[in-house]
């Protein structure tokens, strides 16, 4: 059972942020594949909802703008982020994430927009997101602005959205892609319908000989009580031949990293992930990149 106030169904963004306002405990609800549960569970009985999943036509799919960055509407489901064929094209490893997350009936429910919006650290893509830079665009009661993914995350459970605010658009600008390739890895104790124990993702730009590390990008969910990067691992890569930074990086990663203990794994456990996996996705990020390894 579901113990909910009130649904209303928003025709347009600015209707919705009307409704928040005119309700200040409203949630907003799209995909529900977060938000239904913590009502069963009874963390939120009783709260009215706020339904976006009726702006599809304003807030889903994929396209490139017309200097070349990738937007992605918030109602995006998972399933449609990897079977998007500009993700394909720009950045795939978006969509490897994406098709990581549950079984198939959660990535077609599940948006790219509630991942970011829930605020928690197993999220499947958004990680990855935080490697890619993305710039979250979001609109209130006073107008439009735009945060960068590192100011995203305030907390356990907590975002960036002030009161009223929707998250309209994900943009990941050409910059942050171009010559870069990527690899994500999600560790968990089963292969479906299971959050992360610790998940990597890694992009990394090479040389023109394919020889030595450019620039490096490394990002962790579960590995601290929010999605972040190893800025310190990353400039330690940078210049170094592939050879070495797959030597190094594990341990480098090791260094940053602070997961906590809990029923599905142990610190000690988490650490030996970051350090393991850390290497693996940027193995994975350079052979697909052209390194001979």
């Amino acid at each position: 059972m579901y113990d909910i106030g009130n649904i209303y169904s928003a025709k347009s963004v600015p209707d919705a942020i009307s409704a928040l306002q005119a309700d200040p405990t409203a949630l907003v609800i799209a995909g529900g594949t977060d938000v239904l549960i913590k009502i069963r569970e009874g963390k939120y009985a009783g709260r009215n909802l706020v339904s976006i999943h009726e702006l599809r036509q304003e807030l889903e799919g994929v396209s490139l703008s017309s200097d070349g960055d990738v937007e992605i509407g918030p109602l995006t489901t998972f399933r449609g982020c990897t079977y998007s064929e500009v993700i394909r094209a720009t950045v795939p490893v978006l969509g490897q994430a994406a098709d990581t997350a549950g079984g198939p009936q959660l990535r077609a429910a599940g948006t790219l927009g509630g991942n970011l919006c829930n605020g928690i650290t197993s999220a499947d893509t958004a990680s990855t997101q935080m490697a890619l830079g993305a710039i979250l665009r979001v609109q209130g009661p006073g107008g439009v602005r735009e945060i960068p993914i590192d100011e995203w995350y305030q907390g356990v459970g907590k975002v960036a959205l002030g009161p009223a605010e929707l998250l309209v658009k994900i943009i990941i600008p050409k910059s942050h892609y171009e010559g870069w390739t990527g690899h994500y890895i999600k560790y968990a104790m089963r292969n479906a319908m299971d959050i992360a124990t610790l998940g990597v993702s890694c992009l990394v730009k090479l040389s023109p000989d394919k020889q030595t590390v450019s620039d490096l990008r490394l990002a962790f969910g579960v590995a601290g009580p929010v999605p972040f990067r190893c800025t310190q691992a990353e400039q330690d890569m940078a210049g170094l031949s592939v050879a070495e930074a797959a030597r190094q990086i594990g341990p480098a990663a090791r260094k940053e990293v602070n997961p906590r203990d809990s029923w599905r794994a142990s610190r000690a456990f988490r650490l030996q992930l970051a350090q393991e996996l850390s290497q693996r996705a940027f193995l994975e990020a350079a052979r697909k990149g052209g390194a001979a390894l």
